[in-house]
């Protein structure tokens, strides 16, 4: 009996080859309405004058708030098996020839 609930409870997720790939991204922004919370995660490239949303979420404030905790969880995680995970106080600097030419004067 237990087994049959447990087969009812399970989902069938489907990774198709481009997802699987991913996206890279390295800011993401994060808006909400009293129904929602939209997350935008975007590519910036220094050098250039125009960042590109690659993904953008859209989620209920119910599963934002286990997003919140699954993230936490994982974080604790990895920093228990690698290490403190270090952030800067300033905002993140990329190499000046990164993703392009330096233009000389």
């Amino acid at each position: 009996m237990a087994e049959d609930l447990q087969k009812q409870n399970q989902i069938n997720i489907e990774l198709t080859e481009e997802i699987a790939e991913g996206e890279y991204a390295n800011l993401a922004m994060i808006a909400h309405s009293s129904s929602e919370f939209v997350i935008d995660f975007i590519r910036l490239m220094p050098g250039l004058p125009k960042a590109k949303v690659k993904s953008r979420i859209v989620i209920t404030p119910e599963h934002a708030k286990r997003l919140l905790a699954a993230l936490a969880d994982n974080i604790n995680k990895f920093e228990a098996s690698f290490g403190d995970i270090k952030q800067s106080q300033e905002a993140p600097s990329f190499p000046m020839n990164f993703g392009g030419t330096v233009g000389e004067a």
